[in-house]
């Protein structure tokens, strides 16, 4: 029998961010992960701060996450009961403490959903800078022939860049 995904890995994998050099997650993620209010899952790291040090979770400025809502898909607060106050992010050793402090089965599984996550995406960062040492490598090692080969391969392990679609009536030629 085949265990189903309490919480699906592409979920997780979408909600980690990076913020202050950090791999991290935002509270209003994890709570919904967790299955809890964002207020509720604050105020219980409020009641154990002592176990969240800087390194562990730190709150956004207000630069950050305008930042944050530039890059990715983050609604903004306010509006009819929106969020009030700036969000927390949470590093993956927080994450970690997280299950320490909301102590629901429910927490304890989406946690080890939460750690698979990261690992994962260590692992991914890791093989492509393998791949990218061993392609050095190879250039370093063949002469100027294979310059091209090689620069093609770069082109194709960069990350695609999609054309601006212009917006607006088109001026023809003679605009």
């Amino acid at each position: 029998m085949v265990k189903a995904e309490l919480v699906p890995l592409v979920h997780v994998e979408r909600a980690i961010l990076i913020a202050r050099g950090h791999r991290v997650m935002l509270d209003a993620d994890l709570a919904a992960l967790y299955g809890v209010e964002t207020r509720d899952l604050v105020q219980a790291v409020k009641r154990n701060i002592e176990r969240f040090p800087d390194d562990f979770m730190f709150q956004l400025t207000a630069g950050e996450l305008d930042l944050l809502r530039s890059q990715f898909v983050i609604s903004k607060p306010g509006g009819r009961g929106g969020r009030r106050s700036l969000p927390y992010a949470f590093t993956e050793q927080g994450v970690a403490m997280l299950s320490s402090v909301l102590r629901s089965p429910r927490a304890v599984q989406v946690n080890i959903e939460i750690m698979r996550a990261f690992v994962r995406l260590r692992q991914m960062l890791q093989s492509n800078a393998d791949l990218a040492r061993k392609l050095a490598a190879l250039e370093r090692k063949y002469d100027a022939q294979f310059k091209a080969v090689f620069s093609a391969i770069r082109r194709l392990m960069a990350p695609a860049v999609k054309p601006k679609r212009r917006i607006g009536f088109g001026g023809g030629e003679g605009a």
